[in-house]
């Protein structure tokens, strides 16, 4: 802890300088993926799945649930009475902010024909003054439970200021995708309205589930507006201050938000230094602060993200990158409290994790928060929706029993939920992967993440193409050719994942059970070139020209990991990684079983890539013991059996049955 108290405020002054030297944003600022075309064998199928599978699905889906209908009706535009739960109206937006990155990639004028039907029911539905909340609006004397009489009046758990984050979220991606101002002059009316309504000298109060924060962000972003950054801070500041929470007696389904901590407002923003509540609010919350923080210049706001990712890194994160041990109430547990049947690890969560994750890289050009957003996209996002884009998981435990509906009443994926926050971001995040790929800062290029495809980016007065090639995850080999506009000098930093130098988390909550003396290699045009390494990143600095070619080769070894004592759960086992991807056992592939296996820690695990199976993938295969157990729970027999692994994210899509991360180790 005193080292940590030392190393937060070196890191605040030293980007409080870069700050002072630049206008206020982000020191290292994102490609944005309209600049980069990916085209590899791993996220270029699950692009285009995304596009012509689960963005049409989930637009149908909106329809049979009456969720679209709910806007016509608040509109006045057919009769009939609300479906569904107070924040319907996301799934929809989120729909649409995945359709507008989609069509920024791939035009398509049949869905920008659909999203315009939808976007006129939205705006049918906006009231003069800009509000626009269909729960209330459809049947004013007759709101949906849990949104009170008056507007705000129960906004700890109304959703309303949720509700309208999504919005403009979704409106500033269809305004960039499409030229058109049709849902962002919405947006800006409710956005005004609520400006109007919260602030200093105006009513008091915050979002009973964050999201509006960094919604808030991107619309003075795409608006210039300070006014929406400020109303962003103002909420983040308002919680832990003199808060009234709507008290709803014991046995009320609302109930669960009596409790301060379940929405953060337990303590000032500033104050807070363990990550508590519910999960999905709390990485939207932490990712609002880093924006907040950057565009303002407030340091306060990174030191209390710090300590918070500090001890979810730390103590509450899950080998898969996943956030949210309880079912109850979508929460975290305690400090090492990580069940693996009964995590929660919500697919929300996960994607939340990345955002917040991908900032702090932003924010301080350290890849060990790379390393964590990449470690949950490959395991803890993905896993969220099957191999054909049309059901998802909403919780993703690291183990099942085959018995135990962890999937909100399901034992697979589901092609919808009744509260379906899930599936919508899952349509969001997948197109907008690629701006996760590279950066930029003055004259230098980041490459962040290893994916096959081109890129065009804009460095100080020239442009540089990068055509990366690469099997990754598959295989740790990458090429990248430069293409400079102009011969020059500037700076590629490579990033130098944790795991290839043996450290799976940047924390030690996880740990190799072995060491691995296989050696990182980069060439330069063909001639190695020692690590310059600088914060994770392998950096190379010189003149470049057209051509020129860097080479990385990451080893990856079959890794064992094992967790920190403090996590019972995982007392005695170990879990398997190759590169970035935890691995499981899956009945179908273990004789019909999982949880009956036990791996000594010297029986030989061998990689070896099925293309034929689960869409193509790399399996560990070995020998394991089947171990049966007598009715008193001692040990019966033991016998050897053909062992094999897959990658988490593919589990579940051969029926239900046992499955387990963490397998005993004796």
């Amino acid at each position: 802890m005193r080292k940590l108290l030392i190393i937060i405020p070196l890191i605040a002054c030293l980007i409080s300088i870069v700050f002072a030297q630049t206008k206020k944003d982000y020191p290292i600022q994102p490609v944005p993926f309209t600049r980069v075309a990916v085209s590899d064998a791993f996220w270029l199928p699950r692009i285009e799945t995304n596009r012509t599978v689960t963005i049409p699905f989930l637009l149908k889906k909106n329809e049979e649930t009456g969720r679209i209908d709910n806007f016509a009706i608040a509109g006045g535009l057919i009769k009939g009475k609300y479906k569904g739960e107070r924040y319907n109206d996301t799934d929809v937006y989120k729909t649409i902010e995945g359709a507008a990155y989609s069509l920024l990639m791939h035009p398509d004028a049949e869905l920008d024909t659909t999203l315009d039907g939808v976007i006129a029911k939205i705006a049918a539905a906006q009231e003069p003054d800009g509000y626009l909340f269909t729960a209330r609006t459809a049947d004013p004397a007759h709101p949906q439970p849990g949104i009170g009489p008056e507007r705000w009046v129960e906004e700890n758990v109304s959703h309303e200021l949720y509700n309208a984050g999504h919005l403009y979220e979704a409106a500033v991606a269809h305004f960039q995708a499409t030229g058109k101002r049709t849902l962002l002059d919405v947006a800006v009316r409710n956005a005004d309205l609520v400006a109007s309504v919260y602030g200093p000298d105006k009513r008091r109060g915050f979002p009973g589930h964050q999201g509006i924060e960094l919604a808030l962000v991107k619309l003075y972003r795409v608006t210039g507006n300070e006014k929406y950054l400020n109303l962003a801070a103002y909420f983040l500041d308002q919680r832990g201050h003199d808060v009234k929470l709507t008290q709803y007696p014991s046995g009320n389904r609302f109930a669960i938000y009596n409790d301060a901590e379940q929405i953060q407002a337990h303590k000032p923003i500033f104050e807070q230094d363990e990550a508590v509540g519910h999960a999905v609010r709390a990485a939207y919350m932490f990712t609002g602060m880093a924006d907040v923080a950057a565009l303002t210049g407030d340091l306060k706001y990174f030191e209390a993200i710090q300590r918070l990712w500090e001890n979810v890194v730390d103590k509450k994160m899950y080998l898969t990158g996943g956030i949210g041990a309880r079912h109850d109430r979508e929460r975290f547990g305690a400090n090492y409290e990580l069940p693996n049947l009964t995590a929660y690890a919500e697919t929300c969560a996960s994607i939340g994790n990345a955002f917040w994750n991908h900032r702090m890289f932003l924010l301080t050009g350290e890849a060990k928060y790379l390393d964590v957003m990449e470690r949950v996209i490959y395991n803890g996002v993905i896993s969220g929706v099957s191999l054909d884009g049309n059901t998802f998981f909403y919780a993703n435990p690291l183990e099942s029993d085959g018995k135990f509906k962890f999937n909100e009443g399901r034992l697979v994926r589901a092609p919808f939920f009744g509260t379906a926050c899930c599936p919508g971001n899952i349509s969001r995040f997948i197109p907008s992967f690629p701006g996760y790929v590279y950066a930029v800062k003055d004259d230098a290029v980041y490459a962040a993440l290893f994916v096959g495809g081109t890129a065009k980016i804009a460095v100080k007065g020239n442009t540089i193409g990068i055509k990366q090639e690469t099997r990754y995850p598959w295989d740790g080999a990458v090429k990248m050719t430069l293409e400079p506009e102009k011969t020059g000098e500037f700076a590629v930093h490579i990033r130098i994942p944790g795991w290839a130098e043996n450290r799976p988390v940047p924390g030690d909550l996880y740990q190799y059970l072995d060491k691995s003396d296989d050696k990182i290699m980069l060439r330069i045009n063909g001639s190695s070139v020692a690590l310059n390494m600088d914060k994770g990143f392998a950096r190379v600095r010189r003149n470049w020209k057209k051509g020129d070619v860097i080479e990385l080769a990451l080893p990856m070894p079959v890794r064992r990991v094992v967790a920190i004592e403090a996590v019972k759960d995982n007392k005695g086992k170990v879990a398997l990684e190759r590169g970035p991807l935890v691995y499981c056992a899956e009945w179908p592939d273990n004789g019909g079983r999982a949880l009956n296996l036990r791996l000594a820690d010297n029986a030989q695990i061998e990689p070896e890539f099925r293309p034929d199976m689960l869409k193509g993938i790399v399996v560990l295969k070995g020998k394991a013991l089947d171990v049966t157990k007598n009715a008193d729970g001692s040990t019966g027999g033991q016998k050897e059996q053909d062992f094999l692994a897959i990658p988490y994210y593919a589990w579940a899509h051969r029926g239900p049955g046992e499955m387990a991360v963490w397998i005993a180790r004796q």
